[in-house]
C-alpha cells in the first residue's frame, strides 16, 4: 500500500507523524507557510504557501495530486476540503471534521445542541456591546475565546469587570480567518482535565487510549501525564461523549478530545481531529503505539487490534523565552541526557519567539511508579536545557 499524503501544517506534530507514515512505506509533502518547518526536514517534499488562500491550496493539490489530504493546524481554508472529497481524495479524518473543529461555533453547537454533550453555559458576540450583554448573562469569572483560533491564541479569563475591555481586544486580535466573533463560556471551577485520544477506524471499533492528564498556561499545554486519575464513572462519560462527537464528524483518525473533570461529573471541553500536543507524551512508550503511529494507521486504514497501557509517563515542554530569528541553539543536553528513565525532542523549529514550544523532555517508569513522581522527572529534564541560552520560561 502506497499512498501519497499532503500534510498540511509542518511543527512538531506533523514532524512525528511524517516520521511514522515514512515508517509505513508512505511519501510525504509538507506545506507551511514558512520554510525549513519541522516536518519539512523529514518530508520527501515540501511547499511553503498561505494556507489561507484558497487559490494557491488548490494549485498544489492539483500539482502533487495527493490520495490523501492530513491537516494538522487549523489555520487552512478547509471549505476547500469539501471540493476535495468530491474529487476523490481522502481528508482526514474528514472535510466536515475539519470544517467544524475550525469554528468553535460549529463544533460548540454541534456537541451542546444537537448531540446533547455535558458544556459549559456560552453565548457567543460579535460586537463588544453584545459581548458585554453577554458576559453579564454569563457573569465572572467567564472565559473568552475567538471563534477560530487554536492552541490558546487570543482565549483569556475575565476576572473583574475592568478586564473586560481588554479581553474583547485581545479575541480580536488573535483570532485567525476573517470571523469577528468570540465565544463567552462559564467559568468550570475544575478538579482537573484531561485528553482522552480517541481512534476512529475505517472498519474498526473506535478505540480510546488511557486518558492523559494535563496543565495549561495561557491557554496552551506545559505538561502532561499518562494515566490521568479519574473514576470508572467519568471515564465512561468522557468516552460515551467522545464516540458520539467523533461519529457525527466522520472518517478516520485520532482526535483529541478534552474534558474538564468536577464535582458534578464531566464536561466537554474542546476537540481537535489530529494527534494532540498533549499526546506528545506517547512519545516516552507509555503505549504499544504513540498517537502519531495510531493516526498513520487510522488513515492508511490499517487495522489496530487493541491499545495498551505500557508504562507511567509525562512530558514537560520546553519554551524560548524571547524572539530570535537566527538558528536557536541548545545547551544541557549533555545533563539531560543523564538522567536515567527519560528523553527528549528537540523539534528543529528555524527561529524563536517568546513562550514558542522547541522541545519537550519526556520520562517513563513501570506502572507502579505514581505519575507525581515521573511528571518530577520529566521536569527535572526540562530544567537542564536552555534555548539560546535561556531556561524554559515553563519551569
Amino acid at each position: 500500500m502506497y499512498k501519497k499524503i499532503m500534510l498540511l501544517g509542518s511543527g512538531e506534530l506533523g514532524k512525528e507523524f511524517v516520521i511514522a507514515a515514512k515508517r509505513l512505506g508512505q511519501y510525504v509533502i509538507a506545506v507551511d507557510s514558512y520554510q525549513n518547518a519541522p516536518a519539512m526536514q523529514v518530508a520527501d517534499e515540501f511547499e511553503v504557501i498561505n494556507m489561507l488562500d484558497g487559490a494557491e491550496l488548490d494549485r498544489i493539490v492539483v500539482a502533487h495530486q495527493p490520495d490523501i489530504i492530513v491537516p494538522e493546524v487549523e489555520a487552512i481554508r478547509t471549505e476547500q476540503f469539501y471540493k476535495y472529497e468530491q474529487q476523490g481524495v481522502q481528508v482526514v479524518p474528514s472535510a466536515k471534521a475539519a470544517n467544524f473543529t475550525m469554528n468553535r461555533k460549529q463544533i460548540r453547537d454541534l456537541a451542546a445542541q444537537e448531540l446533547g454533550l455535558v458544556t459549559a453555559k456560552y453565548l457567543y458576540a460579535s460586537t463588544s456591546e453584545d459581548f458585554k450583554k453577554a458576559v453579564e448573562v454569563i457573569g465572572i469569572p467567564c472565559v473568552v475565546k475567538p471563534i477560530m483560533s487554536s492552541s490558546g491564541k487570543g482565549q483569556s479569563i475575565i476576572r473583574s469587570a475592568d478586564e473586560v475591555d481588554k479581553a474583547w481586544d485581545f479575541a480580536m486580535t488573535q483570532g485567525r480567518g476573517k470571523v469577528q466573533e468570540v465565544i463567552i463560556e462559564e467559568f468550570i471551577r475544575f478538579d482537573s482535565e484531561i485528553t482522552l485520544l480517541t481512534v476512529t477506524q475505517q472498519n474498526g471499533p473506535t478505540l480510546f487510549c488511557s486518558p492523559i492528564g494535563h496543565r495549561q498556561e495561557r491557554g496552551d499545554y506545559m505538561e502532561s501525564w499518562q494515566p490521568a486519575l479519574i473514576t470508572e464513572k467519568d471515564l465512561s462519560a468522557a468516552k460515551d461523549m467522545a464516540a458520539k462527537i467523533t461519529e457525527a464528524l466522520g472518517g478516520a483518525g485520532l482526535w483529541g478530545v478534552e474534558f474538564f473533570l468536577t464535582d458534578k461529573g464531566v464536561y466537554f471541553s474542546e476537540l481537535s481531529p489530529r494527534p494532540h500536543d498533549t499526546g506528545m507524551v506517547t512519545l516516552a512508550g507509555s503505549q504499544n503505539f504513540s498517537e502519531f503511529e495510531l493516526h498513520a494507521r487510522a488513515v492508511l486504514g490499517l487495522p489496530i487490534p487493541e491499545i495498551t497501557l505500557e508504562r507511567t509517563a509525562a512530558s514537560y515542554v520546553v519554551l524560548a523565552s524571547e524572539e530570535n530569528n537566527d538558528q536557536p541553539t541548545y545547551d544541557g543536553l549533555q545533563e539531560a541526557a543523564a538522567i536515567p528513565k527519560s528523553d527528549f525532542k528537540i523539534f528543529g523549529k528555524p527561529y524563536t519567539k517568546q513562550y514558542r514550544r522547541m522541545a519537550v523532555a519526556l520520562a517513563y517508569d513501570t506502572n507502579s511508579v505514581s505519575t507525581d513522581t515521573v511528571r518530577e522527572r520529566a521536569k527535572l529534564v526540562a530544567s537542564k536545557i536552555t534555548v539560546n541560552g535561556k531556561y524554559s520560561p515553563s519551569l
